[in-house]
């Protein structure tokens, strides 16, 4: 850092997302004081980063923006709302006020924020409102560094896992005209390069950079490249009647980005999206990896060995490759279904029936139905429900509990099991204590998973019905269970 900006720590607001999750171990790997900060600081736990300080903020809540700014001398403010629908540019409007202002009142040095690139001519709701986010940043006192990227490659980027479930699950696909719009896409080493750089120069401070990757591509030469690099030769036929818009809704069938997402990614897609790059050049002139070197570093960068989420104490985090089976062409993003129930007793009695489930014990809520899955997945050459549990109650790290395997494991807190049936993609279960009180505990089931392509979505969707009865069932009977074995033990 200079001079000026020396002398405070770094603030990561929007932690959690594709950017934030890369960012935050790379300024601390650098020796800097950062400070993570996201909606969800569970999300953030997950993360395990070590050294690094975990705050829960939110840029709609200004109150709690204050404590998250308090010391910081350099903010990256990486958050956007388009996953929240059609109000996204009123909330990014509020949001990037809210944090301007609190920027200001805690004497933040500078803010860095991370846009989009605008094209010549008409942009798409969603550019349009990450170049007001700029402009609304710019309003406040502390001096604005903006970076405008476009098609960011690398694992979890939303463009990347287009391609990705596209070319590994559709051998020919009828196509927008927008596959032919080119772009500059950008590997996330050279954008996280870029954000890392631009703080330490004075220079930077009110500036506003397009940075963009060394090649000019359509969209149509991202898929072919990408099937030329997992051997993959996907038919690719552009016709001119799919709008942007309707070919978001086609994208929901075929790909596992969260849909809101992929509408706002082909939605900037209908012109090209180039970038005046000429000035961060001359500013720091970085080596940029090609659209083949980017992809084969998300590839190599996936098969490394992930912080938190892997181990004894981990938990799930989005596009672990444990929970993906190691299998690239399942979708990084994965579909999920939550519910939860409230047990009016202590933890140890939750968590008792949490810990024995399976087996002999059964499922505790519509048993014949989870019978009925395992006789299936034996008919398709899995084991089933035969495996049983090695211990009626005691579970370690590996266990297989029927079509299950313990793959995390916190006693009294967090179990998370990997399903070994035979499947169109990847799926976990999670459980999750939530200590309320001495006598009332939280107990949260959340179903992960990863789909296959088009099957996968058609088999998530097609038990949607079946999970959303089956999994607040069970949330409900492990609380009903941990009750009376609470009172059980109250009258011995």
């Amino acid at each position: 850092m200079t001079d000026e900006l020396n002398g405070g720590k770094v603030l990561v607001l929007g932690a959690s997302g594709y950017v934030g999750t890369h960012l935050v171990p790379l300024l601390a790997a650098r020796g800097m004081a950062v400070r993570a900060a996201a909606r969800r600081l569970d999300v953030l736990q997950a993360r395990a980063w070590p050294g690094v300080e975990l705050v829960a903020a939110d840029a709609q809540v200004p109150a709690s923006l204050d404590a998250a700014l308090q010391g910081v001398s350099v903010a990256y403010y990486l958050v956007h709302s388009m996953a929240a629908g059609a109000q996204f540019p009123q909330l990014d409007r509020k949001a990037a006020a809210h944090f301007r202002d609190a920027a200001a009142r805690a004497g933040a040095r500078r803010i860095v924020y991370l846009g989009g690139l605008l094209p010549a001519g008409h942009a798409s709701p969603h550019l349009a409102s990450r170049g007001e986010t700029g402009e609304v940043l710019r309003a406040g006192p502390v001096p604005v560094t903006e970076l405008r990227a476009g098609i960011v490659i690398g694992p979890g980027s939303a463009a990347f896992e287009v391609i990705r479930d596209l070319v590994f699950h559709l051998p020919a696909m009828v196509t927008p005209k927008w596959v032919n719009s080119r772009s500059q896409p950008i590997a996330l080493a050279d954008v996280l390069e870029y954000l890392e750089q631009l703080p330490r120069l004075e220079a930077a401070a009110g500036g506003v950079y397009d940075i963009g990757g060394p090649e000019v591509l359509s969209y149509k030469d991202l898929m072919k490249q990408f099937g030329e690099l997992v051997g993959r030769k996907p038919l690719i036929l552009p016709v001119p009647v799919l709008t942007p818009r309707l070919s978001s809704y086609w994208l929901n069938l075929v790909t596992a980005v969260p849909t809101n997402v992929a509408r706002a990614l082909i939605e900037g897609l209908e012109h090209d999206v180039l970038a005046d790059n000429q000035a961060i050049r001359e500013l720091i002139p970085l080596p940029l990896l090609t659209y083949r070197e980017a992809a084969r570093a998300a590839f190599a960068a996936e098969s490394a060995p992930a912080q938190g989420g892997e181990g004894g104490g981990g938990r799930w985090t989005e596009g672990s490759m444990l929970y993906r089976q190691n299998r690239p062409d399942f979708a990084f993003y994965a579909k999920r279904m939550q519910a939860q129930a409230v047990a009016h007793c202590g933890a140890d009695a939750v968590w008792a029936e949490v810990s024995s489930i399976g087996g002999a014990n059964g499922y505790y809520f519509l048993d014949a139905l989870w019978r009925v899955r395992g006789q299936l997945d034996r008919a398709v050459g899995g084991s089933g429900l035969t495996r049983g549990r090695r211990h009626p109650q005691d579970l370690v790290l590996g266990d297989t509990i029927d079509f299950w395997r313990v793959v995390a494991l916190e006693p009294g807190r967090r179990l998370t099991l990997i399903a070994e049936m035979k499947l169109p993609g990847a799926a976990a279960l999670g459980f999750e204590l939530v200590r309320l009180s001495e006598r009332r505990t939280r107990i949260v089931v959340t179903a992960y998973f990863h789909p296959a392509g088009v099957r996968g979505l058609a088999y998530w969707h097609a038990l949607t019905p079946a999970h959303a009865l089956i999994f607040p069932g069970l949330a409900g009977a492990i609380a009903r269970r941990a009750e009376a074995r609470s009172q059980r033990a109250a009258a011995t």
